[in-house]
């Protein structure tokens, strides 16, 4: 009887591991600019009230619901020499380079202005924002969609996209660190140097800052199109936007991997609140006051390294484990630390900023941080499954579109928890004119005085930062198990695929090495 012959499944470089991760890295440094950056630049800088910024949030996902499958679409009809999903990696950076900066350029909200004046400023809030998430989208889903175009093995796949979320983590924690300390301190440079207002000053300093991280994040972005598309396409065949809606929502697996990270999306809150809850509670943000550096290194250290290590870990637990069984217990898991989290605000909310409590809010928060880390890199594995489950069933491979409902899921979380955000501190009156005088409040206080920690007359803002970074994380990361119950794709059952899937490519039964070290 004649042996069948194996071939080497095809797989990326060394090198390409290199150039990929160092644009994911890049992408995350722009996207943090936004999702960190920019949602305290709104809040606190140029003062827009909280409903505006709901508003503006709500309007940009209903968009992005339409927008990121049309793009997932485009991306999947395209073929070129370099591939489908490359062309945008070369051409999309700079695009968002620029959408990103002009978000930032815009007046500050008051009272005192003219109405049209603060209208025109909402405005150009919400179409900037809109146009921005449109740009990032066209380079968004290419970014995420070429790991699974880059490989035929399924643990290079798992291995690269574990490590994806990882650079993408550094990245995103970087800016996180930086963005607002840095921004500040420019901008007490510029009012000492230049004699401007302190509003003014504090602005030009996010606007220089954020212009710096965005333009160097848009040169790393550029070298993820340094790689190669190796999957070959099963099919010629290019489906309409209306057929690819229809092949996200007949795809069972999928389905249940959109719904449950649209439950799980309030966990972003956690690192658009942070910032504000660090400036705000545990010092002065205008530098007259107790530095926060060590309790922002603290706790948000505490926080990345949660992510890292989860990071790491999670696609070798996923080889050994049902990828459903760990989502699940991580789902489950996570929600224990955040609630854990508004416990100790109820317990002394005043004197969170001693040592002890500090130290078991970072427990609390690297916990919080390793059940955010594992769900991500889950999510992303189970997409790739995903689109391999569908070009065996089907004949056709989805990569974008399906990686589009990543992209609608990132920006949709950060949608929604911008909008919790809003109706929370709304509902407390901490925005617009109110935000201005709780910074002129603390600006004018004495050194080491934590004001807004302890002064009675800012209890119910505090409550709401404890609030919001707790409790909707925790609700939803619970509810989140409910869809994965009954997730299809069992591990025994993606190796049938692959091996199917490759056997058809190559002509025979495929080999499985590992990545190139």
């Amino acid at each position: 009887m004649k042996q069948k012959q194996q071939v080497q499944t095809n797989t990326y470089t060394k090198p390409e591991r290199a150039m990929y991760l160092t644009g994911l890295f890049g992408q995350n440094i722009i996207y943090n600019v936004i999702a960190t950056g920019m949602a305290y630049y709104f809040q606190s800088v140029i003062f827009l009230p909280a409903m505006a910024i709901s508003v503006i949030m709500a309007v940009a996902r209903i968009w992005d619901a339409i927008n990121d499958p049309m793009m997932g679409t485009i991306v999947d009809k395209t073929r070129t020499k370099w591939g489908k999903c490359r062309p945008y990696l070369f051409f999309v950076p700079p695009v968002v380079m620029v959408t990103t900066i002009l978000t930032f350029v815009n007046k500050q909200y008051s009272a005192a202005n003219p109405g049209w004046m603060n209208a025109l400023i909402i405005g150009w809030a919400g179409v900037s924002y809109i146009l921005w998430g449109m740009t990032y989208t066209a380079g968004d889903i290419p970014i995420w969609g070429i790991t699974s175009l880059m490989t035929e093995n399924e643990k290079d796949r798992s291995s690269i996209l574990g490590l994806a979320r990882i650079c993408g983590g550094v990245g995103g924690g970087i800016v996180m660190l930086t963005v607002i300390s840095v921004s500040q301190n420019l901008g007490n440079t510029f009012k000492d140097k230049f004699g401007l207002s302190h509003n003014d000053a504090m602005q030009w300093g996010f606007i220089v800052f954020c212009s710096a991280l965005t333009v160097i994040g848009c040169l790393l972005f550029e070298c993820a199109a340094f790689t190669k598309e190796r999957v070959k396409q099963p099919s010629e065949e290019k489906k309409s936007f209306k057929d690819n809606i229809r092949i996200m929502w007949n795809c069972k697996p999928f389905r249940r991997v959109l719904i449950a990270g649209v439950i799980r999306s309030p966990m972003n809150i956690l690192s658009i609140v942070a910032m504000t809850l660090l400036s705000y509670y545990y010092g002065d943000i205008n530098g007259n006051g107790q530095d926060y550096t060590v309790y922002m290194l603290i706790l948000g250290g505490a926080i990345f390294i949660g992510m890292f290590a989860a990071m790491g870990v999670i696609p070798h637990l996923c080889e050994k484990m049902e990828k459903r069984t760990v989502n699940n217990a991580c789902s489950a898991l996570a929600a224990v630390p955040f609630v854990g989290i508004f416990v100790l605000y109820l317990i002394d909310g005043t004197n969170l900023m001693a040592m002890h409590w500090v130290a078991v809010m970072a427990v609390l928060f690297f916990i919080g941080g390793a059940s955010i880390g594992a769900c991500q890199v889950i999510q992303s594995i189970m997409i790739a499954d995903c689109v391999d489950y569908d070009e065996d069933r089907t004949g056709y491979r989805p990569d974008g579109v399906f990686f589009s409902g990543q992209s609608f899921i990132v920006k949709l979380g950060a949608g929604i928890s911008s909008i919790i955000q809003g109706a929370v501190f709304a509902a407390v009156g901490f925005s617009g004119d109110a935000v201005n005088a709780v910074n002129n409040a603390i600006s004018a206080s004495p050194a080491n005085d934590f004001m807004f920690a302890t002064a009675p007359q800012f209890e119910k803002y505090r409550f709401g930062m404890f609030f919001l970074i707790s409790i909707p994380s925790a609700v939803g990361f619970a509810l989140s198990v409910i869809p994965m119950l009954k997730y299809e794709i069992t591990n025994k059952e993606q190796a049938r695929i692959l091996a199917a899937l490759n056997e058809k490519r190559n002509g025979a039964a495929p080999a499985e090495p590992a990545a190139e070290e």
